[in-house]
C-alpha cells in the first residue's frame, strides 16, 4: 500500500513558476513508477509527466513538454514536478499517482495509488 500526499500548489501569475512535491509512505516507494496528471472544471482527468522507478526515464505531454519537469528522490520517498513557463491553461488540480512496475505509464487506469490533489490556479 502507498498513500501519497501532494504539496506545493498555489496560484501564480502567467510566465511564473511552481514546484509540486508528493511525499509518499511505504517502503516500497522505490519500485513503484510514478506519474503526475492533473484534471481542470469540467474536463477529464488527463496524463501530465511520468517517472521510471529509478528515475532513468521520463515522458511527457507535448502540451508541457519543454516547460514541466519530472523528478524523484527515492531517499525521501517524494517526487516532483517542476513547473516553469505556466500558462492559464495549465489551471487545474494536480495529482500524482504511483504503480509498481519497471516502465512508465501515461493513462489514468494504468495506476493503483492517488493523491488527494492540489490546486494550481494560473492568472492571465
Amino acid at each position: 500500500q502507498v498513500q501519497l500526499v501532494e504539496s506545493g500548489g498555489g496560484l501564480v501569475q502567467a510566465g511564473g513558476s511552481l514546484r509540486l512535491s508528493c511525499a509518499a509512505s511505504g517502503r516500497t516507494f522505490s519500485r513503484h513508477a510514478m506519474g503526475w496528471f492533473r484534471q481542470a472544471p469540467g474536463k477529464e482527468r488527463e496524463f501530465v509527466a511520468a517517472i521510471t522507478w529509478n528515475g532513468g526515464s521520463t515522458h511527457y505531454a507535448d502540451s508541457v513538454k519543454g516547460r514541466f519537469t519530472v523528478s524523484r528522490d527515492n531517499a525521501k520517498n517524494t517526487v516532483y514536478l517542476q513547473m516553469n513557463s505556466l500558462k492559464p491553461e495549465d489551471t487545474a488540480v494536480y495529482y500524482c499517482a504511483a504503480v509498481q512496475g519497471s516502465g512508465w505509464y501515461d493513462r489514468v487506469y494504468e495506476y493503483d495509488f492517488w493523491g488527494q490533489g492540489t490546486q494550481v490556479t494560473v492568472s492571465s
